[in-house]
C-alpha cells in the first residue's frame, strides 16, 4: 500500500497524440517512457522518485497492453543489473532510484554496464535528493557519471523540457552506445505543468524475442583483454559520438542578452532559480527574456568544449552556477578556456556559497556581487523583506549546561541559514516519529532496559527508526547505510561484559541486511543483539509492499516471514514480538537478549503495522461504515488531571506528539499536567509505557460508539442512572459532614 494512489492520474497515459497532458513531473516521465517505446522498467523507491515507482505500479494494465515489463526491484543494484538486457539486444530499458545513495549501491552494476556498453538505449532516472529538503548526506551524482563515463542530463525544470530529455536520453544512449543518467531534482519530480503528447509506442524489439533468439558477444563482457579496450572505446569512440549528438541536436541551450560582455553558465536544473534571481535585479522577465546571456547545460556531462568556447569568446567574465562540491564544472571550464587561450575571467564559488542549495535568495546575492563587480549600474537596490529582525543577544555571566532542547536547536540551526531572519521566531523542529508509530514503544522499552543494564553501543540504520537518535530517546550512535545496521556493529564483536545492539527495518533487512548484516554476523560468530523493526512495509519511502508484507498483492509475492529468513542463514536465537505496543513484553525480550548465556547473534523481530498505512486503510472503511449507519467504535486515551503528578516522565519515555501539556486547573498544582490531544490514534503506547515504567496511573481509555446497538443504548441509560445515584449519594454525604461535623450517619 503506497502512501498515494495514482489510479486516476494514470488514465492520462492513454492520451491521444497531440493532447495537452497536464500533471505532475513524475507522470510526465512515465508518459515519455511509453512514447519512447521502452521495453522494460525497474527501480527502487526513495525520495524524490518514490511516486514514480507508485505511478508505474498503478499503470501496470497500460504497461502490459504495450508489452512493457515492470519490476519493483529488491535494491538499486538489482535495478541497475536489469539493464544488461540492453547490452546485446536493441531493447530500450529504464531504471530509477534515489541518488546519491542509490547510485552508490548500484555502482558495481553501472561500472560493468558502462564498460561493455549498450546496444539498446538505457536511461537511468535518478532522483537527486540534494539541498535543504533532502533526507540524506549532501552529495551529487556527477562524480559517478564522470567515473564510469555515463552521460548525465540535467534538464530545465518544466514538463516539456523533462519529456524531451527522456526522448533525447534514449537517442543519445543509442548514438554513443553508452548508458545515460537523467537527473531529476526534488522540485522537478513534483512540479505541475503541461506538454503536448506523442503516440505511445510498443517496443520495437521485445524481451520475448531476446529470449527466443539469444545473442552473445564476448567483447562486451568485462573480462581481459576486452576490459582494457573498453576504456579506449569509451574515450576515443563513444565520447566523441556523444558530443556530436549533443551539438547536432542542440541539447544545451543559448539565451542571448544585450549585456554581451558578461555571461552565466548554469546547469539546466537551476534555470528557474537563476531566472528568478535575475528578475530580482531587473535583468530578466517572466517570459525568459534575459539581459545577461545564458549558456544552459542540459547535459551536465560530458562538457562540450566547442560550445563553451563559443559562448565565452569576447566576454569579460562569466559566472558558473553549480551547486555543491567539488566544483566539477568550474574546474572544467577553467581548463577548456585555458587550453583555448581565452582570457575570460571565470567566477563561481568565489561569489556564491561553496556548499549548499542555491536558493533564489542565494543566487540573487551572488549574481548581485557579480554585477556589482562588472556592471554596478545594473544592480537593483535592495528591498526589505519585512521579516522580524533578530534581537541582540543578552550578555550572560556564565554558560549553563546544554539541554536536550538546546542541542536540538543547535542541530537544526544550519537548516535555517538560508533564512536567518526566521531563526528568532521559528522554533527548531527536529524529525520524529508519527503519532501512534509502532516503533516508538520499541525505543521506550530499550530506554527502560538501559536504565536497568547500563548504556550500550547502538548502531542505527536508514529508516524511520533512525529518529530514535533524536529527543526524547537519544538512542543510536551511527548510521552507515540502508540495511547496514548490523554490519556497522561488526567491529565491536569482541569479548565484553556488554553486548552491542544493532537496529534495522524490514525494508533494510530485505534490501541489504539479510546477507550483509545478519549473514555476516552468523559467519563471524557475533554475539550482539540485532533488532529488526517489522512494520510490514518500506514505510520510510511511502509504504510500498515488500517480501514480508501482510497485504494480498496480486502482482507480488508477499507474506514471507522474516523469522524464517533469519533462521535460514543460521541464527539460532530468535524472538518475535508480534505487538510492539506491549512495552512490558518488548522490555522483557530485549532484557533476555542482552543477558542470555547463548553465544552467537541474537535477533529480536519487533512487529506492528505502520500506523500511517493502517490509518490509510482504516479511515475510508470506517467512513463508509458510518455513512451506512453501521456500528463503529473509536478509542481514545486520556490523562486524569487529578491523578497526574506532573513530573512528565511519561513524555520522556514516549515522545508521542499527541501527548502534550495543559494547565492543571488546580491552584495546588502549579506545574502543567499531561494531556492527550485530538490527534491521538489510540495505539495505547503512552498508557502501557507508564505501566511498564511504574509511573503514575493517570492514563485511561474511553470508547466512543457511533450507531450503538439497542442493548448498548439501554446499558448506557442504566449506567448513567447508576452513576447519577452514586454521585448524589456522595454529594449528600459530603453535605452531611459539612453541616454536622463529627456526627456519623
Amino acid at each position: 500500500m503506497a502512501e498515494r494512489s495514482f489510479a486516476a492520474e494514470v488514465r492520462q497515459l492513454r492520451a491521444e497524440p497531440g493532447t495537452v497532458f497536464r500533471g505532475e513531473g513524475i507522470l510526465a516521465v512515465t508518459k515519455a517512457l511509453l512514447e519512447c517505446g521502452v521495453g522494460y522498467v525497474a527501480g527502487y523507491q526513495g525520495s524524490p522518485i518514490s511516486h514514480l515507482m507508485d505511478v508505474l505500479s498503478d499503470a501496470q494494465p497500460i504497461l502490459q497492453e504495450l508489452g512493457v515489463h515492470f519490476e519493483a526491484s529488491a535494491s538499486e543494484a538489482t535495478a541497475a543489473a536489469t539493464l544488461s538486457a540492453s547490452v546485446m539486444y536493441p531493447i530500450r530499458g529504464a531504471v530509477t532510484w534515489k541518488s546519491t545513495v542509490g547510485t552508490n549501491v548500484a555502482s558495481d552494476a553501472l561500472a560493468n554496464l558502462a564498460s561493455g556498453g549498450v546496444t539498446g538505449g538505457t536511461l537511468i532516472v535518478i532522483g537527486e535528493d540534494y539541498g535543504e529538503g533532502s533526507s540524506i548526506m549532501q552529495e551529487r551524482s556527477h562524480a559517478f557519471a564522470m567515473k564510469s563515463q555515463i552521460w548525465l542530463l540535467d534538464p530545465r525544470p518544466n514538463l516539456p523540457a523533462i519529456v524531451q530529455a527522456v526522448h533525447d536520453g534514449f537517442e543519445l544512449s543509442e548514438a554513443s552506445r553508452t548508458p545515460v543518467m537523467l537527473e531529476l531534482r526534488v522540485r522537478s519530480c513534483h512540479l505541475h505543468g503541461s506538454f503536448v503528447t506523442r503516440p505511445n509506442r510498443r517496443p520495437e524489439f521485445t524481451l520475448r524475442e531476446a529470449l527466443e533468439s539469444p545473442l552473445r558477444d564476448t567483447s562486451r563482457i568485462v573480462l581481459p583483454p576486452a576490459s582494457y579496450l573498453h576504456e579506449q572505446e569509451k574515450v576515443l569512440d563513444r565520447w566523441p559520438a556523444a558530443v556530436r549528438f549533443i551539438e547536432e541536436r542542440g541539447l544545451n541551450e543559448f539565451f542571448d542578452g544585450d549585456i554581451r560582455e558578461l555571461g552565466i553558465v548554469l546547469l539546466g536544473g537551476l534555470y528557474n532559480n537563476v531566472l528568478r534571481a535575475l528578475m530580482g535585479h531587473g535583468m530578466a522577465d517572466l517570459f525568459g527574456q534575459t539581459r545577461i546571456p545564458l549558456y544552459v547545460m542540459n547535459v551536465a556531462y560530458p562538457v562540450v568544449d566547442t560550445e563553451l568556447q563559443r559562448f565565452c569568446a569576447g566576454k569579460t567574465a562569466v559566472l558558473v552556477v553549480e551547486e555543491g562540491q567539488p566544483d566539477f564544472h568550474e574546474q572544467a571550464i577553467h581548463a577548456v578556456l585555458g587550453r583555448a587561450g581565452l582570457r575570460t575571467t571565470v567566477h563561481g564559488k568565489d561569489l556564491l556559497v561553496r556548499a549548499g542549495e542555491y536558493t533564489v535568495a542565494e543566487l540573487r546575492r551572488g549574481i548581485g556581487a557579480f554585477l556589482q563587480r562588472y556592471r554596478p549600474s545594473a544592480v537593483a537596490p535592495e528591498r526589505a523583506l519585512g521579516l522580524p529582525q533578530r534581537p541582540a543577544p543578552k550578555p550572560v555571566a556564565a554558560r549553563l549546561p546544554v539541554t536536550s532542547a538546546e542541542a536540538a536547536a543547535a542541530a537544526a540551526a544550519p537548516m535555517r541559514r538560508g533564512a536567518p531572519e526566521l531563526a528568532a521566531v521559528v522554533p527548531a523542529r527536529p524529525p520524529g516519529f508519527c503519532v501512534g508509530c509502532p516503533e516508538r514503544p520499541i525505543f521506550s522499552a530499550l530506554t527502560l532496559v538501559q536504565q536497568q543494564l547500563g548504556m550500550r553501543h547502538i548502531a542505527g540504520d536508514i529508516g524511520c527508526h533512525l529518529f530514535a537518535a533524536m529527543p526524547p530517546f537519544h538512542l543510536g550512535a551511527t548510521t552507515m547505510g540502508y540495511g547496514l545496521g548490523a554490519s556497522s556493529a561488526s567491529a565491536l564483536n569482541v569479548a565484553s561484559s556488554k553486548r552491542s545492539i544493532a537496529i534495522m527495518g524490514d525494508g533494510g533487512f530485505w534490501h541489504n541486511g539479510l546477507a550483509s548484516g545478519i549473514g555476516n554476523a552468523v559467519f563471524n560468530q557475533a554475539d550482539g543483539v540485532i533488532v529488526v523493526v517489522d512494520n510490514h512495509y518500506t514505510a520510510a519511502t511511502g509504504g510500498q509492499d515488500l517480501l514480508s508484507s501482510r497485504a494480498d498483492n496480486p502482482s507480488r509475492s508477499t507474506r514471507h516471514a522474516i523469522e524464517a529468513a533469519v533462521r535460514g542463514v543460521g541464527v539460532e536465537w530468535v524472538r518475535t514480538v508480534d505487538r510492539t505496543y506491549d512495552v512490558a513484553r518488548m522490555q522483557a525480550t530485549l532484557h533476555e537478549a542482552l543477558t542470555t548465556g547463548h553465544r552467537g547473534p541474537k535477533v529480536v523481530i519487533a512487529q506492528s503495522e505502520c500506523m500511517l498505512n493502517r490509518q490509510r486503510r482504516e479511515r475510508p472503511r470506517l467512513a463508509e461504515a458510518l455513512r451506512q449507519g453501521q456500528r463503529v467504535v473509536k478509542e481514545k486515551f486520556g490523562v486524569d488531571a487529578a491523578v497526574c503528578s506532573g513530573d512528565h516522565a511519561c513524555m520522556r519515555l514516549s515522545g508521542c506528539p499527541s501527548l502534550t501539556l495543559r494547565p492543571s486547573g488546580d491552584p495546588l498544582k502549579p506545574d502543567p499536567v499531561a494531556q492527550v490531544d485530538d490527534s491521538c490514534v489510540a495505539c495505547g503506547h503512552c498508557g502501557e509505557v507508564a505501566e511498564a515504567a511504574v509511573l503514575c496511573p493517570s492514563f485511561y481509555r474511553i470508547e466512543w460508539v457511533r450507531h450503538p446497538t439497542r442493548r448498548e443504548r439501554l446499558f448506557d441509560r442504566w449506567r448513567g442512572r447508576l452513576l447519577a445515584w452514586l454521585q448524589g449519594r456522595q454529594q449528600r454525604a459530603l453535605t452531611h459532614r459539612a453541616l454536622y461535623p463529627g456526627v456519623s450517619g
